[in-house]
């Protein structure tokens, strides 16, 4: 249901004029349309304790001159970042960069942020989306990991039939990987289709990961995986700088700070840009609570 609300026209319009407003109900989730508003959200992170991912959001570009346009904007972004002087750490998605439309584009415009991300000493995380993409992202990945860009991650939902395999992959390359359960509606021929079944997968690779992968983000809110986590860290030796914790802006800030104050890792990933929209109604629908909060932010915008 969420998913053809995020496509909706009028819901868009009504959003964009409400939803960013100095108290609107979007701003609990999103850092604000600009990069300087992030930034001013970024900082007050970093005086809690908790390390910083920012999202400049976008997904599902129609145009090579769109997709390249996006790859110019996140080199301009590096740099304010830089200049800023918050944490040098970015995600991006291959839809924005033009992978639905040619993959040799994609792998140039990717490659176009990597060079100065590289130089700059800044990591970025290839997120993951719907399956239709899964596979040619990973080749994406390969692709520039062989070029010797190793400033780069990967993300994997544990919803995916495949995710095993693919996280052994990974795991053999050596690289980063921030582990999700996963946003997007997925037919059962690819993906679990019950709570239970797609939290089993989790914990199985969450160890796999803590066991052979390097420096894993174990991004969910879910306090029973996160438990199991680090009950099964502390049971294998494995120090608290060996792994992180993974949480997205505006949600579970309590327990965000209880993990800080444990001595945990914990790294919130900042979106912002003028494309939040589809972003916000993914949030909204993962966790009832999310919408209830809406709902009462929105009424008292009338």
């Amino acid at each position: 249901m969420f998913t053809l609300l995020s496509r909706s026209a009028g819901l868009k319009k009504f959003a964009s004029q409400y939803g960013m407003r100095q108290n609107g109900f979007a701003r609990r989730f999103i850092a604000g349309e600009t990069i300087h508003e992030a930034i001013e959200v970024a900082r007050t992170l970093q005086a809690r304790g908790l390390l910083l991912a920012l999202d400049y959001l976008g997904e599902s570009v129609s145009t090579i001159a769109k997709a390249s346009a996006a790859a110019r904007e996140y080199t301009r972004l590096t740099e304010v970042i830089e200049a800023a002087g918050i944490e040098r750490n970015i995600s991006l998605k291959l839809t924005q960069l033009g992978i639905a439309i040619d993959r040799a584009t994609c792998v140039d415009n990717l490659r176009r942020i990597l060079e100065p991300a590289k130089r700059h000493n800044f990591f970025v995380r290839i997120d993951m989306e719907n399956t239709p993409y899964t596979e040619a992202t990973l080749q994406v990945f390969e692709t520039l990991w062989q070029l010797d860009f190793r400033n780069i991650g990967i993300a994997l939902q544990s919803m995916l039939l495949r995710t095993d395999q693919d996280l052994r992959r990974m795991n053999e390359l050596g690289a980063r990987v921030r582990l999700v359960k996963g946003a997007y509606k997925e037919p059962a021929s690819v993906a679990f289709q019950q709570k239970a079944d797609v939290d089993a997968a989790y914990v199985r690779q969450m160890r796999l990961l803590l066991d052979h992968g390097t420096y894993p983000a174990i991004a969910t809110h879910d306090e029973a995986i996160i438990k199991e986590t680090r009950a099964y860290a502390a049971e294998r030796g494995i120090a608290n700088d060996r792994f992180e914790f993974q949480m997205l802006y505006g949600v579970r800030r309590d327990l965000q700070n209880q993990l800080v104050a444990a001595g945990y890792r914990v790294r919130v990933y900042v979106p912002f840009g003028q494309e939040w929209y589809p972003y916000f109604m993914r949030r909204i629908g993962e966790r009832p609570a999310n919408l209830w909060f809406v709902i009462r932010a929105m009424m008292r915008e009338k």
